[in-house]
């Protein structure tokens, strides 16, 4: 049987850690405050929340990663090791680091803790990856920048090391995260954990010239082209739709066909990038991605409808990254720039059940006779909504929105703890 690889998920609270872990995750990764390239406020800037979940990780048998990965600056390196200190007497599996010089201070200080080598340092090729394990590194996150067959032969060449490679979220326009545009625009250095996501945002278009005083003047024109100064015969048009203009944003890895590959080649861990998304995102993801594990595992062909679950998520369009050149047209899906939807909405997520009904905390607003979708870790159950009731287990005909408490009948048997509610979109229900 071949090698089953780690399913990696993202933690960006210790409930996103609980659904990760309930929806088939085997670890997660969360950021240490400080020196992590997500330093928003989240649950683990509180000491007692990151022992708690490292805690309660290993008690489910699963591991905790340790994201430690900024490039230092003088002032944080002298800072380091004592912040450092407290955090490692919790218990991670591992820390994930990118600075050459705080991996060199922590195998100095802590030479049992085992390091991974973040994505941040750009392992694009075998050398350097035999470099990082002649250093004591166990593994290595490879660059998202290599084609499968790079993977590949990175793993025939580096066969005694764990490697890692990202299967879905976010891309930068930027070698793995390297970029300067939320220092440039916002003074908000990405390389020290304050990316504000500039690539990503939504830009307007205004057609302009500059007058000789220095002035900018919009222009009545709607064309725009930009063109590289050298090839002023090669102009690109600048396109924008109703949602405005996406020209820096890349779309989204999904990488979930390539799935059976990695399992084949003996890749270690399979990672999902999204310490800022919703429970509902690391739900929907981890499950999907741990279908298609175990399917590769046990030799079934890989299900095309696990692309499709994917469509729920809210998304910029997805790709393959750099894994293939020109994917086959099945796979295809280059339509749309701007964030979407496809196929479902989440709408709820289960607070307990009572008498055989569900307690649901509405996220957003469905009614009777919608098409729902009830996720849990045992499996998805589709049915059409026949009753409702509010909290008060009155009748009722809608549930309004985010702030309100309704109750549906269960619509299948099985153990509850975690439960999200989805609605089918109208064209799909």
């Amino acid at each position: 049987m071949p090698h089953t690889p780690e399913l990696l998920a993202p933690a960006g609270t210790l409930k996103a850690m609980r659904y990760a872990f309930a929806y088939g995750a085997d670890a997660v990764y969360a950021g240490q405050p400080r020196y992590s390239l997500r330093v928003r406020e989240n649950d683990f800037h509180k000491p007692e929340v990151m022992a708690a979940a490292i805690a309660e990780a290993h008690q489910l048998g699963k591991r905790f990663y340790l994201a430690s990965n900024i490039a230092a600056h003088n002032s944080k390196v002298a800072t380091y090791l004592n912040d450092l200190e407290p955090v490692v007497a919790m218990g991670p599996d591992a820390l994930i680091m990118s600075d050459p010089g705080l991996i060199m201070l922590v195998r100095e200080r802590w030479p049992e803790l085992p390091v991974h080598l973040s994505v941040q340092a750009n392992a694009v090729n075998w050398a350097t990856v035999k470099f990082w394990q002649q250093l004591g590194l166990e593994r290595i996150i490879l660059s998202r920048e290599l084609s499968i067959e790079e993977v590949e032969e990175i793993r025939r060449r580096c066969p005694d090391i764990g490697l890692e490679v990202f299967v879905h979220g976010a891309l930068c326009i930027a070698y793995s995260g390297r970029c300067l545009l939320s220092g440039y625009f916002n003074h908000r250095d990405a390389n020290q954990g304050a990316c504000t996501n500039a690539c990503r945002w939504q830009y307007d278009v205004t057609p302009a010239t500059q007058t000789v005083e220095g002035n900018i003047e919009p222009l009545a024109t709607p064309v725009h082209v930009i063109s590289q100064h050298d090839k002023p015969d090669e102009p690109m048009a600048i396109e924008e739709d109703e949602h405005g203009t996406y020209i820096m944003n890349s779309k989204d890895l999904r990488a979930v066909q390539h799935v059976p590959r990695f399992v084949e080649m003996g890749l270690d861990s399979l990672k999902i990038e999204g310490r800022t998304k919703s429970h509902f995102y690391v739900a929907r993801t981890v499950q999907t991605y741990r279908r298609a594990i175990d399917d590769a595992v046990a030799g079934r062909p890989f299900d095309l409808s696990l692309m499709d679950d994917l469509e729920s998520l809210s998304n910029r369009g997805y790709t393959e990254g750099f894994y293939r050149r020109h994917p086959p047209g099945v796979y295809q899906n280059y339509e749309h720039g701007a964030s979407r939807m496809e196929r479902h909405q989440f709408v709820g997520e289960v607070l307990e059940e009572v008498d055989g009904w569900l307690r649901i905390e509405v996220k957003n607003r469905f009614a009777l006779g919608d098409q729902l979708e009830l996720m849990t870790p045992a499996g998805n159950s589709g049915f059409r909504l026949e009753e409702l009731r509010d909290d008060r287990n009155q009748p009722a005909q809608l549930a309004p929105g985010d702030g309100h408490v309704v109750r549906i009948r269960r619509p299948a048997p099985g153990p509850m703890t975690f439960g999200l509610l989805l609605r089918y979109l109208p064209e799909h229900a």
